[in-house]
């Protein structure tokens, strides 16, 4: 099921599986859209009421006139989550979606959010300046169709394939193409760690081996040393389009039971 929630020129647009159970919350990676976890939501409404969405300016959701940071956006999806009436909530989120994750957790308060799984944040300042530098540029709309050329090889190369995944990840640019690099931005000077180490719940770091920001695991659990950290698959990330079942079941258990729930997760 997808939906709209929102004022005319500021909708939210979301997917969302299952009628019972906790609710959970998921928020994507940069530049990408809610349709990343689609594989997953089927598996993750047998137990709870998962709500997929897609970040103000990317997907099938409104932008806002004006490029954000990170809290600007949390306050958005916040008051998407509060129109949806929920009132308390596991969050997930993926790169730029682990911090809008703990933003909008912070912006709830502490009564509201039950559970954190986080994939990816950038804890490391020197590492966000290094991403901030080079990572997402402003980028003309080549005539030649240049851009989405320079698309897929990028991805082809990060993400590895397989195609259909790849065609996923440039056809989400391609549609927000103008401003592609707004929550990138956002995200690179935004800084987790307070937010991290003030979150009043259980946090799960969910990440693939070869994620590009898997290192980040090992400070963040400096920060907070209390959470979990799991390798699920050896692949680049992606895990709810790759390996959904697997995805679902970890994140399902964690919410449901406060255990891992998968036989292929191994925590470290």
């Amino acid at each position: 099921m997808r939906g709209y929630v929102g004022p005319p020129g500021g909708q939210i647009h979301y997917r969302t599986a299952g009628t019972g159970g906790p609710a959970l919350v998921l928020f994507h990676e940069s530049p990408q859209a809610s349709n990343v976890f689609a594989p997953a939501l089927p598996a993750l409404g047998r137990t709870l009421r998962a709500f997929a969405f897609d970040t103000p300016g990317y997907g099938l959701s409104d932008p806002p006139r004006e490029p954000l940071e990170i809290p600007g956006y949390a306050r958005l999806l916040l008051d998407a989550v509060d129109a949806l009436g929920i009132t308390e909530f596991a969050v997930a989120g993926q790169h730029t979606g682990a911090s809008l994750a703990l933003a909008v957790a912070q912006l709830a308060g502490p009564d509201r959010v039950t559970h954190a799984i986080l994939s990816g944040l950038v804890l490391d300042q020197a590492e966000r300046e290094r991403l901030g530098a080079f990572w997402a540029p402003d980028k003309p709309i080549d005539p030649a169709g240049r851009h989405l050329q320079d698309l897929w090889a990028r991805y082809l190369h990060i993400w590895e394939g397989p195609p259909e995944l790849v065609n996923l990840a440039v056809a989400n640019i391609a549609s927000v193409f103008e401003r592609y690099n707004w929550a990138y931005r956002a995200a690179f000077a935004y800084d987790p760690t307070e937010p991290l180490r003030a979150l009043p719940c259980p946090v799960l770091l969910l990440t693939a081996a070869r994620d590009m920001l898997a290192d980040g695991d090992a400070l963040a659990q400096a920060i907070r040393p209390d959470a979990v950290a799991v390798r699920l698959t050896d692949t680049t990330g992606q895990l709810p389009w790759r390996v959904p079942e697997e995805f679902a079941a970890v994140l399902s258990s964690f919410v449901t039971t406060g255990r891992l729930g998968s036989d292929r997760a191994s925590a470290r």
